[in-house]
């Protein structure tokens, strides 16, 4: 809810209150955006709804409160229409002065929260000597954005890494390098992360087949967790190795995140079950250490358990985010915990998130949330792969976007008969073609599964990167033609709004705070790109020759009124490219 809403609710609460009393107090006035904007900009539905309990005809419970209603300040008389909806327009002075303070605030109007909470953003994930792949491009993305929304809303926000890198694929992977590639477990940078991946496969294949080589892998992790100094020093090698790869992957999008492994967290383990036990949680159940949970049952009907220790002595996934959980609750301080991963592990995280509070592990000041994503779908509308039925590795997918961003580019300069240099050419090849890809998943619901297509998300018409990219460049454009440094207009420049589309656009200007409170709150990226979207063609319905203005041909005060117009849509398309983790071009 943007600012301007919250000061019309406010005064409808008022206005309830004074027109039929004390115990009114707190009722919802129902105050949405008007659907047509002919009517006005808002609409109060409330009169509908307390026409039973007042015994009255909603008109007269709308007329009561309109008689009481002062919103002078920012609105036209309130009107009454249909059954009872309380129709609310903003008056143009009032738009023209809130656009003329937010023009002069380098965060566009939106305030930092007044409530300032350390925040942990865990995302990414992928597991070491495994090659990142398409299915942890969501994760990284979707959370990267999250926790750059979070650090714009004055949040401490900490942004975490939970790699795999413990556990028993460690003891099969040196097994079998010590017998094919023993140079792998001594020396840096022997394998590249491909053969280090095909190792691994052949390793998983020999585990399951191979009863002795099984029992030898055991034996290899019982040793890396003992901290024997060969298996130890391997281990840091083939995590060193991974690593190196994952940043490759996360500077090319621009992703920040400090890794803190599931290794962490492996001395805190026994202490999880110790004190699983002392609370009563903890029960023996064919040889292992387990929590019944409460509303998740077997197929045959009965409670299911959460194993927290096996029945060899081992822990699992669930003991390491239950340690993690605690460390980021006692140690880090965090008061909200959001764990960003696909919705097939929903369960996992209902479940571990119940075991916490049964454990009183979880004060009522700290929240958890589960983010959960879906799929990415190839164009045939199955999981997205490779011709030979492979997992798409991550980097393959990032290459070919910009390699394709890059022949839609030099087809567009040949068609315009423009000469670019090789940097400008490089340059917006790699902004377009990565943008292109975080986009296209962003502006999905989360929750969703989505198709990948390459020419959809390289498109410059409709809701891609692109088509926000160009309507950046075009106003940077407006700039160069006209010899206009927008940030030497100065500060006490007029807002004149007098055409439709300049009032459609200011409007839509000053709803940004209320669009980046609500994904701050509900973590759905896809209401930024939506608002994003919109702005674009707002902005582009302004600067149509034939339904828009003219703004470098203007007379002033219009004319400079029409460029701050332009630069606080062009600062408004950064700052939310900015938020997705998305750069901006100055030409494309």
């Amino acid at each position: 809810m943007n600012v301007t809403q919250e000061q019309l609710k406010l005064k409808l609460e008022q206005a309830l209150v004074a027109a039929f009393g004390d115990e009114y107090a707190g009722v919802d006035p129902m105050l949405v955006t008007a659907s047509n904007p002919k009517f006005g900009d808002y609409q109060a539905n409330v009169a509908l709804s307390l026409s039973k309990k007042l015994g009255q005809q909603p008109r007269a419970i709308a007329s009561a409160i309109v008689e009481k209603l002062d919103v002078s300040d920012f609105c036209e008389t309130p009107e009454i229409a249909g059954p009872g909806f309380i129709n609310l327009k903003l008056k143009i002075a009032y738009l023209e002065a809130q656009l003329n303070a937010i023009q002069a605030d380098s965060r566009l109007g939106v305030p930092k929260t007044e409530a300032p909470k350390r925040e942990i953003v865990d995302f990414s994930s992928p597991n070491i000597a495994k090659e990142m792949h398409v299915g942890h491009l969501r994760s990284t993305i979707i959370g990267d954005s999250i926790a750059r929304i979070l650090e714009f809303q004055g949040h401490d926000v900490l942004r975490l890494n939970h790699v795999g890198d413990w556990g028993t694929q460690f003891g099969m992977l040196i097994t079998y390098l010590r017998e094919v590639y023993p140079e792998a477990l001594t020396t840096a940078n022997a394998l590249d992360i491909g053969d280090l991946v095909s190792f691994y496969r052949k390793a998983k294949q020999r585990f399951d087949e191979d009863e002795t080589f099984q029992e030898t892998a055991r034996r290899e992790v019982v040793r890396l967790q003992a901290g024997a100094e060969d298996t130890l020093h391997a281990w840091k090698l083939l995590c060193e190795q991974s690593r190196k790869e994952f940043q490759v992957i996360y500077d090319l999008l621009d992703v920040q995140v400090i890794e803190r492994g599931e290794s962490f967290y492996n001395p805190l383990l026994p202490s999880v079950v110790e004190d699983l036990a002392k609370s009563g949680l903890l029960v023996e159940n064919q040889g292992a250490q387990v929590v019944f949970l409460e509303g998740f049952t077997n197929r045959e009907g009965e409670p299911m358990p959460l194993i927290v220790q096996k029945s060899d002595g081992g822990y699992n996934y669930a003991t390491t985010d239950l340690a993690a959980l605690r460390y980021r609750i006692q140690q880090d301080k965090a008061k909200r915990i959001i764990y960003v991963t696909d919705s097939g592990q929903s369960n996992h995280f209902a479940q571990f998130f119940q075991v916490a509070r049964k454990a009183r592990w979880v004060p009522d000041d700290v929240e958890l949330v589960h983010v959960p994503f879906g799929l990415v779908l190839g164009e045939d509308g199955k999981k997205f792969k490779t011709r030979s039925g492979d997992t798409v590795r991550l980097r393959d997918l990032l290459d070919e976007a910009v390699i394709r961003a890059r022949a839609d580019l030099e087809a567009r300069l040949k068609e315009e008969e423009r000469a670019e240099t090789e940097e400008f050419i490089s340059e917006v090849a790699e902004v377009v073609g990565i943008s292109a890809v975080k986009y296209a998943d962003l502006s999905q619901n989360r929750t969703s599964d989505y198709i990948f297509s390459y020419d959809k998300m390289l498109d410059l018409k409709g809701n891609t990167a692109p088509y926000m990219l160009y309507a950046y460049a075009r106003i940077q454009g407006i700039s160069r033609k006209g010899g206009i440094n927008f940030a030497e207009l100065g500060e006490n420049v007029k807002v004149l709004l007098q055409h439709e589309t300049e009032l459609a656009l200011a409007k839509y200007l000053l709803q940004l705070d209320g669009v980046i409170s609500s994904v701050e709150q509900e973590l759905l990226p896809n209401r930024l790109c939506e608002y994003l979207y919109e702005l674009s063609k707002k902005f582009n319905q302004f600067y149509d020759r034939n339904q828009g203005v003219r703004v470098l041909e203007a007379e002033e005060p219009l004319r400079t009124s029409r460029l701050v117009l332009c630069d606080l849509t062009a600062r408004t398309l950064r700052l939310g490219l900015d938020l997705l983790g998305i750069r901006v071009l100055e030409r494309m």
